[in-house]
């Protein structure tokens, strides 16, 4: 019996006509950079493949380190009307920060300029102290006003109200009224809806507050005030876009002023109890402007 015949072998596979390519090396694109540290030559980031090495034009870059700007020059002592609004835009009151150093709370109040009025240019000039104090003073001195400001004494005692408006943070700002070029009153203009005054009626998102006395003796007793009021109240709805009421708070006892006030087209709302006194809330609305 003849042995079997050993199995022929498996028919060789064909080789494949299209063999693939081998992959091409790894191409770092131009804009891909390893990150060097300038001070050592070493690369600085461990995944320096996907980092992205940004280069700044150099005017660029100087714009970004450019010195900072001198602080603007301080206004002459009582601007007048047609030197208001100069270009270099609000001052810097001297006894606190420029009014315009970050968030502005009342909209740029220094450089609104001059309002016209029956008795003529009307503004509200930003107090100096070193400037002012003792015209202020002198006003708070006089008995009919200290009857309800309660700052007569030395001279301290109004630096004192003063200054704390000055160095805060612009929600109240302390004003001359400087009409037809001579100071005769002095005006708060504040966020009464950032104020205590809030705790006590139902503010509004930016509610702004006056408040206000006729320095001027001569100046009382024949209806400027309701004039200035109506002019002040419709200067700040013409410069607060945002602000839909002006708002007062009048001691009750002061009849002439809660009279000026309604005279000046505000609409009595309520009577508060304030820690200091019993007031009249006065409140201009915007949408009334045409109307009262």
């Amino acid at each position: 019996m003849s042995p079997p015949e050993p199995c022929p072998p498996p028919p060789s596979r064909p080789p494949d006509p299209c063999p693939p390519e081998p992959c091409p090396p790894r191409k770092e694109s131009a804009a891909v950079q390893q990150p060097v540290d300038s001070s050592t030559g070493t690369t600085t980031d461990p995944d320096a493949d996907d980092t992205i090495d940004l280069h700044l034009p150099e005017e660029l870059v100087a714009a970004f380190t450019a010195p900072e700007s001198p602080d603007p020059p301080e206004p002459s002592d009582f601007i007048g009307p047609s030197s208001a609004s100069s270009p270099s835009g609000p001052s810097r009151p001297a006894d606190g920060p420029a009014l315009l150093d970050g968030p502005d709370l009342l909209d740029g109040l220094a450089g609104w300029g001059p309002v016209g009025t029956d008795a003529g240019p009307f503004q509200l000039v930003p107090v100096r102290l070193e400037r002012d104090l003792r015209l202020l003073v002198g006003w708070m001195n006089d008995p009919a006003v200290a009857a309800f400001w309660e700052l007569a004494g030395p001279a301290e005692t109004t630096a004192a109200h003063v200054r704390a408006q000055l160095d805060g943070d612009g929600r109240s700002v302390p004003c001359l009224g400087v009409l037809a070029g001579t100071p005769m009153s002095y005006w708060e203009v504040y966020r009464a809806d950032l104020d205590p005054v809030a705790r006590y009626y139902p503010a509004r998102p930016h509610d702004t507050g006056l408040h206000l006395l006729i320095g001027a003796v001569a100046q009382r007793g024949r209806g400027l005030g309701t004039a200035l009021l109506r002019a002040v109240a419709d200067h700040v709805l013409d410069h607060r876009p945002s602000c839909a009421r002006v708002v007062a708070e009048p001691d009750l006892r002061n009849t002439p002023s809660v009279a000026a006030f309604l005279g000046a087209g505000f609409r009595f709302a309520a009577e508060l109890e304030l820690p200091d006194k019993r007031a009249a809330l006065m409140i201009r609305d915007r949408s009334l402007c045409d109307v009262l």
